[in-house]
């Protein structure tokens, strides 16, 4: 795990799992063609986490600080239904990250 951030709804940029209130894919906010720096503004500006398997945002993240909070997800190549377990069995975690002010990302695999 990372350090990590906060925001009260998830921008998806990996498959469109909606796992809380509040979340889109970037595919239904017209940003699934966007910059990998347009969906990081659009979710800073926003309010949102991301949740990708990019390993770009950690890397924004690092030298842009947060928000916004990333939720990067270590697992490879998987079914829709893979991600959405690892974020099901990982709730709590995630919670917990999304309440710390002092995290900005949270690696899951």
């Amino acid at each position: 795990m990372g350090a990590c951030r906060h925001a009260p709804g998830s921008l998806y940029v990996t498959e469109p799992i909606l796992v809380g209130p509040g979340s889109s894919h970037v595919l239904s906010l017209g940003l699934d063609r966007a910059s990998d720096q347009a969906i990081w503004e659009y979710a800073r500006d926003h309010g949102y986490a991301i949740v990708t398997k990019d390993a770009d945002y950690d890397d924004m993240g690092v030298v842009r600080g947060h928000p916004p909070k990333v939720l990067w997800l270590l697992i490879g190549n998987c079914t829709t239904a893979q991600v959405e377990t690892v974020l099901r069995q990982n709730h709590a975690l995630v919670e917990g990250f999304e309440q710390d002010p002092t995290m900005g990302t949270l690696c899951l695999r």
